[in-house]
C-alpha cells in the first residue's frame, strides 16, 4: 500500500502511469500550447544545423532539414492528436497502436535514452557558458547544469507550466536579435552562407549527403513524445473552443517542428559567419552555440553586456529544455519500471536515474562525436514513432483492423502485439545495420529512409498478416457506465478503486475480478499476483 500512496500524490508525480483526469487538466489551450512549446527552447539546434552544415555544405543542409521538417511534421499529426483527443502520453498510445502492454517498454526505454542525449548536449552547451562566461571549469559545469534541475522538476507541471511562459518572451529576443541583426548590417553574409561548401570544400550537392544531414535532424523526432507529455493535459474539445484546441494542438504538436528547423538554419547561419570571419578562432567554435551569440552580441554592444546576454541566453535555453528532458525521463524510466517489476518506486527515483546517466555523458565530452550519436539514435526513434503514427492512420482510419479508440490498460491488452513490436524491431534493425554499411556502402547514407519506408509498411501488412486479433484480449472492461462524453471526450466521472481508495475517472478503471468492485490503471499495474486481472 506504500507503493500506491507514493503513487498517488498528485502534485509530485503528474499521472505517471496513466490518464490524465480531468479534474487535473486547469491549465487553458494556450497555456499548454506556449508550455509544451517553451520545451523547444534547446541551443542543440543550432549546433546540429552548425555541424551539418559544416560537414556537407549550406545546399545539403537545407535539404536535410526540409526533408527533417516533413517527416516530423507527417509523423506528429497524428501522436499529437491522439494525447491531446485521448489525454494520453505516448507511452500509452504506443501500448494500443500495436505494442501490447508490455511490447511497448522497449519504446520507453528509446525515449529515455533520448531525454539523457539531449539532457546532456544541453547540459554541455551550459557548461561551455559558464566555461567562458565565469571561468567556472567544464567538469563543474556539466554537474551544475545538471543538479539546479532536479528541484526545478519535482513537482511536474504545476511548476514547469510557469516556467516555460514566464521565461519564453527573455528566451525569443535574445535568440532573434543576433540573426536580425546581421540581415541588416552584414547583408553580404546571406550569400556568403549560401554558396558555402563546408569545411573540406565538398559540399556539392548530393543526395547522400541530404540522407545523411536529415539522419543526424531526425535523431529530434522522439521530440514529439515531450510535445506530448505536455498535450495530454489539454483541456476537453468543444464547439466552443474548437478553432482554439486545434490551433493549440498543431502549433504545440507537429508544429514545434517549424521552430526547430528555423534554429537549425539560424544555426548553420551564424557558424557560416563566424568561419568566413575566422573570428575568434573561427570554425573550432562555430559549432558551439554560446560563442554563435557571443561573437554577434559584440557586435552590437559592449564587451561586458554581450558576455553576460550569452550566459543568460545558454542558462535560459538549458533550463527550459532540461527540465522537459529530465521530466519526461522521470515518467519514461519509472513507467517501464513500474510495469516490469510491478512495483512502483516513486517518480523521483528514477529522475536521479537519468540525471546522472546524463552527467555521465557530458564528462565523457560527448559533444565531440554528437553526429554520430544522433545519427545512430536516429534509426530507433525513427522506427518507434513512425510505426505509431502508421498504426494510426492506417490501422486505425483506413483499414479498421486496430481499435479507433485508444486502449492502455492491464488486462485489456495483450502482453505483446506483434503488428507494433515486430514492425519497430525489423525497422530499426535493418537501418540500424544500413548506418553501419552492413548493407553497402552504397546504402549507408540512407538509413533514415530505410526506417521509415519499413516503418510505414510494415504494421498495415503485418496488421492485415494478423488480421488484428493481437490488439484487445477483452473488448468489455466490465462497466456500463459510457467511457465518452457526448463530444467524444473521456468522461469525467469518477469511480472508487477498491485496492487504494482513491477516485478515478472513468477511462482510469476496469471492473475487477475478484470483486463487484473497480480497480485503477495504477493498482493493475503494481497487482503482482494477477487476482484483480480480468480473464481474456
Amino acid at each position: 500500500m506504500a507503493d500506491l500512496t507514493t503513487a498517488t500524490r498528485e502534485t509530485l508525480e503528474d499521472y505517471t502511469l496513466r490518464f490524465a483526469p480531468r479534474s487535473y487538466r486547469k491549465w487553458s489551450t494556450g497555456v499548454v500550447a506556449i508550455s509544451a512549446l517553451g520545451g523547444i527552447a534547446y541551443l542543440a539546434d543550432f549546433a546540429i544545423g552548425a555541424n551539418i552544415g559544416i560537414a556537407y555544405g549550406t545546399f545539403n543542409a537545407l535539404w536535410g532539414i526540409a526533408v527533417f521538417a516533413v517527416v516530423i511534421a507527417l509523423t506528429g499529426f497524428p501522436l499529437a492528436y491522439y494525447s491531446a483527443r485521448y489525454n494520453l502520453d505516448l507511452d500509452l498510445i504506443t501500448r494500443g497502436s500495436g505494442f501490447g502492454y508490455y511490447g511497448s517498454v522497449v519504446t520507453n526505454v528509446i525515449y529515455a535514452t533520448f531525454t539523457f542525449i539531449f539532457f546532456a548536449l544541453e547540459g554541455s552547451i551550459m557548461a561551455q557558458g559558464l566555461n567562458l562566461g565565469l571561468g567556472i571549469p567544464l567538469w563543474l559545469g556539466y554537474a551544475l547544469s545538471t543538479v539546479v534541475i532536479f528541484p526545478l522538476v519535482v513537482y511536474g507541471m504545476s511548476l514547469l507550466s510557469k516556467l516555460q511562459v514566464w521565461t519564453t518572451p527573455l528566451w525569443l529576443v535574445l535568440m532573434v536579435l543576433p540573426f536580425g541583426y546581421l540581415l541588416v548590417s552584414h547583408p553580404d553574409s546571406v550569400g556568403a552562407f549560401f554558396a558555402y561548401q563546408g569545411e573540406q570544400g565538398q559540399g556539392a550537392p548530393s543526395l547522400g549527403a541530404v540522407m545523411l544531414c536529415a539522419g543526424v535532424c531526425l535523431s529530434l523526432i522522439a521530440q514529439i513524445a515531450e510535445q506530448i507529455d505536455y498535450l495530454r493535459f489539454m483541456p476537453p474539445k468543444t464547439p466552443e473552443n474548437a478553432r482554439r484546441w486545434w490551433t493549440a494542438m498543431v502549433l504545440a504538436g507537429p508544429g514545434w517542428v517549424i521552430f526547430g528547423a528555423i534554429k537549425q538554419v539560424i544555426g548553420l547561419f551564424l557558424a557560416v559567419y563566424l568561419i568566413a570571419g575566422a573570428t575568434g578562432g573561427g570554425a573550432s567554435i562555430a559549432n558551439q552555440p554560446v560563442h554563435q551569440f557571443l561573437e554577434i552580441y559584440q557586435d552590437i554592444m559592449p564587451g561586458w553586456l554581450a558576455m553576460a546576454l550569452a550566459v543568460i541566453l545558454v542558462v535560459i535555453s538549458q533550463i527550459k529544455i532540461n527540465v522537459t528532458n529530465a521530466y519526461s525521463g522521470s515518467l519514461a524510466w519509472t513507467n517501464s519500471f513500474t510495469r516490469v517489476t510491478k512495483r512502483y518506486p516513486g517518480r523521483l527515483v528514477f529522475l536521479g536515474v537519468n540525471l546522472l546517466i546524463a552527467l555521465v555523458l557530458m564528462e565523457a565530452n560527448m559533444f565531440d562525436f554528437l553526429n554520430t550519436i544522433l545519427g545512430f539514435y536516429a534509426n530507433c526513434g525513427m522506427a518507434w514513432v513512425v510505426v505509431v503514427a502508421s498504426d494510426i492512420v492506417f490501422n486505425k482510419y483506413l483499414l479498421g483492423l486496430s481499435p479507433k479508440k485508444p486502449e492502455f490498460r492491464r488486462g485489456m491488452l495483450y502482453a505483446v502485439n506483434p503488428v507494433g513490436f515486430g514492425s519497430m524491431l525489423l525497422a530499426a534493425g535493418v537501418s540500424i545495420v544500413a548506418f553501419f554499411g552492413g548493407l553497402g556502402e552504397g546504402l549507408r547514407p540512407f538509413s533514415p529512409l530505410v526506417a521509415i519506408v519499413l516503418a510505414t509498411v510494415l504494421p498495415p501488412v503485418l496488421a492485415i498478416a494478423t488480421k488484428g486479433r493481437y490488439y484487445l484480449r477483452r473488448t468489455d472492461d466490465g462497466i456500463t457506465l459510457p467511457m465518452y462524453d457526448e463530444y467524444g471526450n473521456p468522461s469525467g466521472e469518477t469511480l472508487a478503486c477498491h485496492v487504494c481508495d482513491q477516485e478515478f475517472e472513468r477511462p482510469d478503471v476496469v471492473a475487477c475480478l475478484t470483486h463487484t468492485a473497480h480497480v485503477c490503471s495504477l493498482c493493475l499495474s503494481t497487482d503482482k499476483t494477477g487476482e484483480h486481472v480480468l480473464p481474456g
